[in-house]
């Protein structure tokens, strides 16, 4: 699953016109990030993008498919495997560069709208140290 240096420059240059992108290493993989917010994959040099009730439909009508992790075997079963969020996008999107953009904010928003469904962490109450007199 690992992800070249060339792949990942090469997904920057198709990227750039949205600005402030970066690709963090992570798991054998990569994130892609639009500021801090993670909306793309990379996987065995194949880029996905972030979908969710909105925009998975897009993926769904070109035939792709969603990342799968293949979770580590467990007490003696086989791993099994696992659907992500995060959509294969189609080839032809790179011989449409306007239309790739187009794909990658609708992930961006994807991301968003992850984001602000999920609840917060409530951090855990330190416990302070009672004195005995």
């Amino acid at each position: 699953m690992a992800v070249s240096s060339e792949y990942k420059a090469f997904v920057l240059e198709v990227l750039d016109p949205l600005g402030d992108i970066r690709i963090r290493n992570m798991f054998g993989g990569a994130g892609v990030y639009y500021r801090d917010l993670m909306f793309g994959l990379i996987a065995s040099e194949t880029l996905h993008f972030k979908a969710d009730d909105i925009n998975k439909s897009a993926f769904h009508d070109e035939g792709m498919t969603p990342f799968l992790y293949e979770a580590p075997p467990k007490d003696g079963k086989e791993g099994r495997k696992i659907s992500m969020s995060y959509w294969e996008i189609p080839d032809r999107l790179y011989d449409e560069p306007e239309e790739l953009i187009e794909w990658a904010k609708a992930a961006i928003e994807a991301a968003r709208r992850t984001k602000k469904a999920k609840p917060k962490r409530k951090s855990k109450a330190t416990k302070k140290s009672v004195r005995k007199k």
